[in-house]
């Protein structure tokens, strides 16, 4: 497994769509919980319709990204010439620009889930505690870094960890979308134990492709329980 040089390649994509994808995603969450979070019929109603990609399973509205991206024919491209005159780039036969699309997908299939989670925690914090700081003289900013972060910190913090768990896990992602192509180059770790298993007739070599993770995942599940246990005892 290790003189493979597809799983050197893969582990560091691994690394990269974990950093960036559920990094980016809780960050947009932890802010768009804010912009849910307004008392305005309008927000209520389009919160709806941000809830949907979550809501619908992933074979489809993952198949829709992939027609939509198609170099040839795709909605994407499509629209660039006709609007722009723009001939659309190889979206998914690009290495990094079809990685980037993974990722892209990832956040957006997701982001409505954590997004509802920490719209939960806003909407525990009192309203007191915005009132005496709009009193106070606050702004916009000071509310938030003094009244909204102290109390969703921790909410954050797990919410990034068990993203996490759940993301190195995430088979549908890359495999629905560019199969782990072109060239075997999208790969994550999920998907590169499944082609030694199947495609390759190894499998061995598949496990210990999955396995190879369990140094990095052992010790955020045991955080991750830890502080479950922590915040019931509390």
């Amino acid at each position: 497994l290790f003189r493979d040089p597809a799983f050197t390649r893969t582990a560091l994509n691994t690394i990269v769509f974990l950093g960036i994808g559920i990094n980016l995603k809780l960050v947009l969450a932890l802010f768009l919980s804010g912009f849910f979070a307004l008392q305005r019929p309008w927000v209520r109603l389009l919160s709806v319709i941000f809830i949907l990609p979550w809501a619908v399973p992933s074979i489809p509205t993952i198949f829709s990204f992939r027609w939509m991206l198609n170099s040839e024919w795709g909605m994407l491209n499509g629209i660039l010439w006709d609007l722009f005159g723009i001939e659309g780039p190889w979206w998914l036969v690009q290495p990094k620009l079809a990685f980037g699309s993974v990722i892209t997908v990832h956040i957006w299939k997701y982001l409505p889930f954590w997004t509802l989670i920490l719209l939960a925690g806003r909407l525990a914090i009192p309203t007191d505690l915005y009132e005496a700081a709009r009193i106070d003289g606050a702004s916009p900013f000071q509310m938030f870094t003094n009244v909204t972060w102290p109390h969703l910190k921790n909410l954050y913090i797990t919410s990034t960890l068990l993203s996490t768990i759940w993301s190195l896990g995430d088979f549908n992602s890359v495999y629905l979308l560019t199969g782990g192509g072109p060239a075997e180059l999208t790969h994550v770790l999920a998907t590169l134990g499944i082609r030694y298993a199947f495609n390759l007739h190894e499998l061995g070599v598949g496990v210990a492709c999955v396995m190879v993770a369990l140094p990095a995942l052992v010790p955020l599940v045991v955080v991750l329980v830890g502080r479950l246990g922590r915040r019931s005892e509390q």
